[in-house]
């Protein structure tokens, strides 16, 4: 078995579980009036570390006490929320996690069809819910045959009156049983720490519907200590040039997804930072907030980065950035040589993560000032602890700079799938990970070129959407852009095909479907060529972590291609 390790050395990971290593050990660099989280439509709403203690064991108690929450045994009890961006929203999934509860996030554009699929699959014994979703919520668990009384109102609108709202009587249960508090069992035992599940996250994995994701104390923990330790190379890299860094942040990004729990729930708390929550995300708002609050730190998806790099509405708004980090989908390395003009005066960093759900984020990270000192771009180096594997089809390991699956194992896997035997059959071996993705290690770097499920075969070639969907977003007047494959009857195998997004010049002028066409022929090879044609839309359908849903665009595939080759 040919196994590559990360260039840095293993960390000891603490043998103790999230709160304990946020709120009360050395490793957290946040400081008791430190401000973890902050609304950013409204700076007046926030809280410092010292408070979120005394608010997490408030409402760890109410759970356990008034909901049974944890009463049988930590890591049993499934808590389903559907819940906006808010300063609260991060301090209930620690209150959660004290009472021995389950978070599992599913996503507030939910119908009730989906809400109905992700209840019945996890089976929580609560329903918590933003007051918009309300009405979805009520109407999901009766379908499911949950009691209204199981369903709680998050409702975070009042500087220091944040309320848990029962949709029974409209009372406040943080204020039934007074000032009572719960505090957490310190979990030092290293096999509880791997066993007891505090997070249950949705990800397709390699293929199929969503799966719900079991993640470990152990395993986020890991993460953030992994993960981080870019970051506090950065930071140590910034004392030495007698200035301070602070990991400051806009989360905009839901807290369904692993990306919203790791790096911005807990990773910036980590590192003493402030989170500043937007409700959800919208360009101009998220613009705006850079501006206002000028953060050091922003991590976010290839659409927003695109855009951003396309726009003109993006003036001085990230003059304050120092480190941009993108992830969770392919990113041209054009659309990031366009964006990074746009940040810190163009003197920001910009790296790549590489991660997934089933290993509780981040497997890869890029040193920050990389890409900026040596013009390489990749998905980075393996985090501290993290090992890889490449293999071919036959699970054989390849040798190095050769491209296959990746496979990864370390501290920072996750439990496996709920409830599903046979997917992690099939998605773990050996204690390792099959992530989908293919790629290659080299030079102590890794490389992503497509994901295995996603690859075009044309006569007997791969194409890798992702290499094409680079090329076209580096059109200025493409503003986005996604590739398929579909069936070719004439010459019967999978070609490309191209969903446009146009973005007009300033004359007013368009680009054609010919002229895409011409645009791609003459910069790759001849198989990859856009034989499937190319459709124009008004928008690409991506999932709320960036990655394009290519199903939805499938859906277009029988409709006549606008040009042809």
């Amino acid at each position: 078995m040919r196994v590559y390790k990360s260039q840095h050395k293993d960390l000891n990971i603490p043998c103790m579980d999230i709160l304990s290593l946020l709120f009360d050990s050395d490793f957290c660099l946040a400081r008791e009036e430190t401000k973890i989280h902050v609304e950013a439509a409204n700076p007046s709403n926030s809280i410092t570390k010292a408070e979120a203690r005394i608010l997490v064991k408030r409402v760890a108690y109410v759970l356990q006490h008034r909901y049974g929450i944890g009463a049988s045994g930590a890591g049993r009890d499934v808590v389903l929320t559907v819940v906006y961006g808010s300063p609260f929203a991060p301090v209930f999934f620690y209150g959660l996690v004290a009472a021995g509860g389950v978070y599992s996030g599913a996503s507030t554009e939910y119908p009730v069809a989906e809400l109905v699929r992700q209840i019945e699959d996890s089976k929580p014994t609560l329903l918590v819910c933003s007051p918009e979703c309300e009405a979805r919520v009520v109407l999901a668990a009766q379908q499911c045959g949950i009691a209204r009384g199981r369903i709680l109102i998050l409702d975070s609108t009042i500087p220091q009156g944040w309320k848990l709202i029962s949709v029974t009587d409209r009372s406040d249960v943080l204020r039934w049983d007074g000032d009572k508090m719960y505090d957490w069992p310190h979990i030092t035992d290293q096999r509880a720490l791997e066993e007891v599940t505090i997070c249950l996250l949705y990800s397709s994995g390699t293929t199929g519907l969503p799966k719900g994701v079991r993640i470990s104390h152990r395993g986020l923990v890991s993460d953030n200590v992994c993960t981080m330790d870019v970051a506090r190379r950065y930071r140590a890299r910034c004392k030495m040039e007698g200035r301070e860094f602070l990991m400051n942040t806009i989360a905009h990004l839901p807290m369904s997804n692993i990306a919203g729990i790791s790096l911005y729930a807990t990773c910036p708390f980590y590192m003493g930072g402030t989170t500043w929550w937007m409700k959800s995300y919208d360009f101009d708002s998220f613009l705006e907030y850079h501006r206002r609050y000028r953060p050091a730190y922003q991590f976010t998806v290839p659409p927003v980065w695109l855009r951003i790099a396309k726009s003109d509405k993006v003036t001085d708004h990230f003059d304050g950035l120092e480190v941009a980090v993108t992830g969770a989908a392919p990113i041209g390395e054009n659309v990031i040589r366009d964006v990074r003009k746009k940040l810190g005066r163009g003197r920001a960093h910009m790296a790549q993560t590489w991660g997934t759900t089933e290993t509780t984020g981040v497997i890869t990270a890029t040193d920050w000032p990389a890409y900026t000192d040596q013009k390489t771009w990749s998905v980075g180096e393996l985090c501290p602890n993290v090992v890889l594997r490449v293999v071919n089809e036959n699970d054989e390991d390849l040798a190095e700079g050769e491209s296959g699956e990746l496979l990864v194992a370390g501290p920072i896997l996750s439990q496996g799938y709920y409830n599903r035997p046979e997917a992690n059959q099939q998605s773990f071996i050996d204690g390792f990970y099959r992530t989908g993705d293919i790629g290659m290690y080299k030079d102590g770097l890794v490389h992503i070129h497509d994901r295995k499920k996603e690859l075009i075969k044309y006569k007997g070639n791969q194409v890798a959407p992702a290499e094409l969907e680079a090329l076209l977003t580096s059109h200025p007047l493409i503003a986005d852009a996604a590739v398929i494959g579909v069936w070719d009857d004439q010459q019967q195998t999978e070609v490309p095909r191209a969903y446009v997004v146009r973005r007009q010049s300033s004359e007013g002028r368009a680009i054609t479907a010919q002229e895409v066409v011409d645009f791609v022929e003459g910069k790759v090879a001849s198989y990859k060529q856009l034989r499937g044609g190319v459709f124009f839309l008004n928008e690409i359908p991506k999932s709320a972590s960036g990655k394009i849903l290519r199903k939805e665009i499938r859906l277009e595939a029988n409709k006549p291609p606008q040009a042809k080759l």
